[in-house]
């Protein structure tokens, strides 16, 4: 192929993971387009107090595909970890190893959870489960396969705090792509892999960049760049207009801004990692009325992060710590510098504290004080105060999150991504993309799966794409 140029919106993991392989591409010119100053999305890192920090708890995970974590490695080196899992739960005021240990299972748990679990699992063996009668949501999905206790105690209010939905607001789709234990079995089966002797490869372990998650995203923004790709960052699509040429071929005119200027490029292919609603809303020409209104009932769910600078060294030997309970208002704390195994300055830590929430909420609105005494409020109630110096706060916004899967939602997604998969030469694909609860190896996976279709000839293989798009949809988000 010649001349082929393919323009890619958003400099996540996805879009970055696309434009390494398609730069080393001959006759592939690629230009990457992102609204913000840095490369990673909710995957990068930036510097607070002297140290690496991450938007919120990011892990690269031993079930990373073998082609992309080779890559990985031969662009981080030695700056690619390999850690122990060492966080903890909350559970009814008990703290649990997580992942579950066979020992926490003996000892540590509630004497009336471990006792409701039994019972649970009493009555799986004795009872087989007949059809209910009724329409399957994320809580009948969850509560037959993993039964009450567990999902009354943890799950359901997680779910609650993470979605800002009762459990049966949800969809069924939300058990089976979000949760990977999600029956009883597997979640024993996970359990017994952490004993020496029956564990399986990288169990209870996982890899971290040296200098911050986003070193990953950074590493392949630049050899992106040194293999011949173009980053126009701080640059936000606009529109894209989409022209039949005279020869029956269609081409994109990609209109963005920066620096308060407009500016256009013309592409073969615009290969995008935005949202799928904001897509559909910048494409011309545009999607019926009807599924304009369809994407209306698409939505994300929005995230608060609040940053704690602690003069001490370490606030705990956790690198995270998770809180279902509903009276502790943040779902998960994490510590950068024990993901990071001690990297950064000496008597100062950072604590990230994670606020799922709507824009809607008063939280979206409140001040960084205000939110540092909301995150150290919660972590009073879990038994875990702040006791040392907390020299500053800091919050970042994340509007795009989660996507929210709401019962019912598959139809109305489905709508769009069909009218989006009819039109050559647009590509949707990544976390946002594809309204995905997915991993960073997931999104790298899906980015080396779309070069993969890109023929020699410089067509797109829809069908090898649409087989991809079916692995794509077996994958569950590992935690």
């Amino acid at each position: 192929m010649e001349n082929l140029h393919v323009a890619i919106l958003g400099a996540g993991p996805a879009g970055l993971g696309a434009a390494y392989r398609l730069a080393q591409t001959p006759g592939v010119e690629v230009t990457i387009l992102e609204q913000n100053p840095r490369v990673g999305g909710n995957a990068g890192s930036f510097d607070l107090a002297g140290m690496k920090v991450d938007f919120g708890s990011h892990r690269l995970h031993p079930a990373c595909d073998p082609q992309v974590l080779q890559d990985i490695r031969l662009l981080l080196g030695d700056d690619l970890l390999d850690r122990p899992r060492h966080g903890r739960i909350n559970l009814r005021g008990r703290w649990i190893h997580f992942p579950l240990k066979p020992v926490d299972l003996a000892l540590r748990l509630p004497p009336p959870f471990s006792f409701g679990v039994a019972s649970d699992i009493l009555q799986k063996l004795t009872h087989r489960n007949g059809a209910s009668g009724s329409r399957d949501t994320f809580a009948s999905v969850m509560e037959k396969d993993l039964g009450r206790t567990i999902c009354r105690d943890f799950y359901f209010p997680y779910a609650r705090k993470i979605w800002g939905l009762a459990p049966e607001e949800l969809s069924p789709t939300q058990a089976r792509r979000r949760v990977s234990n999600n029956s009883l079995l597997k979640m024993f089966r996970k359990i017994l892999s952490s004993v020496p002797g029956l564990k399986s490869g990288g169990s209870g372990r996982f890899f971290y960049p040296r200098y911050g998650y986003g070193q990953i995203s950074e590493a392949f923004a630049q050899a992106a760049q040194q293999a011949g790709a173009s980053m126009n960052m701080n640059a936000r699509v606009k529109s894209i207009q989409r022209t039949q040429k005279p020869d029956g071929d269609f081409t994109f005119t990609v209109c963005y801004e920066k620096d308060g200027h407009d500016q256009l490029i013309d592409a073969n292919y615009v290969w995008s990692t935005i949202p799928i609603t904001i897509l559909a809303q910048i494409l011309n020409p545009g999607p019926p009325r009807e599924l304009i209104e369809a994407s209306r009932n698409i939505d994300y769910r929005a995230m608060i992060l609040v940053y704690l600078v602690l003069e001490q060294n370490q606030f705990s030997e956790y690198d995270a710590h998770y809180f279902p309970s509903a009276e502790i208002k943040i779902t998960r704390l994490s510590e950068p510098k024990n993901y990071s195994n001690g990297q950064g300055p000496e008597n100062r830590t950072v604590l990230c504290a994670e606020l799922p929430c709507s824009p809607n909420d008063p939280e979206w609105g409140q001040s960084d004080e205000e939110l540092g005494e909301l995150a150290r409020d919660s972590l009073k109630i879990a038994g875990i105060p702040v006791t040392a110096q907390v020299s500053q706060v800091f919050v970042k916004r994340l509007r795009f999150a989660y996507p929210i899967y709401r019962n019912g939602y598959e139809s109305h997604f489905n709508q769009l991504d069909d009218w989006l998969s009819q039109i050559d030469g647009i590509l949707t694909f990544g976390r946002q993309g594809l309204f995905a609860h997915d991993n960073t190896h997931h999104a790298l996976f899906m980015a080396y799966s779309a070069v993969t279709c890109l023929e020699k000839t410089g067509g797109f293989n829809k069908e090898c794409w649409q087989s991809y798009r079916e692995i794509l949809n077996t994958h569950v988000v590992e935690d």
